[in-house]
């Protein structure tokens, strides 16, 4: 179970994963050991997967972001797997979710250009044979992205 204490590194590793240990314990109001000691807890015990940098798509030159709907043409054990393969496979696919409702899955996808982004689905989703359809949501604009989820 976690205190009040936790839920605070929690969220303000979620913020800045780079803080230090002693600008961490600062900021929880605790000395440097007790907070070492939580966070490596909470590590061991899966609170916190892994730690990352967040890059900005844009200047790596990917202007466009698609989410992406793809319903399978048979629902088998099999095809699930073949196509959950196939994604993880594509650095383009930087999420992919089981999805209830009309499609089977919702991928969110990074692209360059329109270009770039019709080769992709021609390319490398149109050799998944067992995808039936389709469906792209091109995000116009972005107005929240937390890359944190709510510890509450």
């Amino acid at each position: 179970m976690l205190d009040k204490t936790d839920k605070d590194i929690l969220r303000i590793l979620q913020q800045n994963a780079k803080l230090t240990t002693k600008e961490l314990a600062a900021s929880v109001n605790l000395s440097s050991t007790p907070v070492f000691e939580r966070q490596k807890r909470l590590e061991n015990e899966g609170y916190i997967r892994k730690y990352v940098a967040v890059a900005d798509p844009e200047k790596l030159g990917l202007g466009i972001l698609v989410f992406c709907n793809v319903r399978l043409n048979q629902h088998t054990r099999t095809n699930g797997n073949d196509f959950v393969e196939a994604i993880n496979a594509m650095e383009e696919v930087v999420e992919c979710y089981n999805t209830s409702g009309e499609y089977d899955f919702m991928l969110k996808v990074y692209a360059k250009d329109m270009k770039d982004y019709q080769d992709f689905i021609i390319g490398k989703l149109g050799a998944i044979d067992c995808i039936g359809a389709l469906h792209s949501i091109f995000v116009m604009g972005e107005a929240k992205n937390a890359h944190s989820v709510p510890v509450v």
